[in-house]
């Protein structure tokens, strides 16, 4: 079972993932991988060297094409499952993100980003991702959505 906790604060070098709630012009930004069919919250692991607000900065641009942007932490999380780190607690930081442009291509991993009202049906990672959306949404980080149960591509616009 995987075990989502959240925390103000823990030692700088324990984050190991930055993860960014991101919306532009009234619509959250969810991203699609190539190798998937899944949608997730644009994010990734942090590079030796990099601070984690330099892993988010990073991570937004590739999976999003974001260029212009003010980003801000929300808070530490982290993720404890059998499965992944041999069973480890691993942490990371929570963004959020306003986007102001794009570049035209993406030139990443991603397929395709998705621009929403709504909540993806079809999560890439189900046990994680709506628990850091609630988060963000109790410390009034990020607006409520208008639907839980649509499919974050059906009716959006896309990039």
């Amino acid at each position: 079972m995987t075990e989502v906790r959240l925390y103000e604060s823990v030692e700088d070098e324990r984050l190991r993932f930055a993860v960014i709630l991101s919306m532009t012009r009234g619509r959250y930004v969810f991203c699609r991988h190539r190798a998937r069919e899944t949608w997730e919250v644009p994010g990734g692991h942090r590079e030796p060297g990099e601070t984690i607000l330099d892993t988010a900065k990073r991570e937004l641009y590739e999976e999003t094409g974001a260029i212009n942007f003010e980003i801000k932490p929300v808070c530490v999380y982290s993720v404890t499952a059998p499965e992944n780190f041999d069973g480890e607690e691993t942490f990371g930081m929570l963004f959020f993100a306003e986007i102001e442009s794009f570049e035209p291509e993406l030139h990443s991993e991603i397929a395709e980003i998705a621009l929403t009202d709504t909540l993806p049906e079809n999560w890439t990672y189900p046990d994680i991702q709506p628990h850091l959306i609630a988060e963000a949404q109790r410390r009034g980080v990020l607006p409520p959505f208008t639907a839980s149960r649509e499919k974050a591509a059906g009716g959006a616009a896309k990039r």
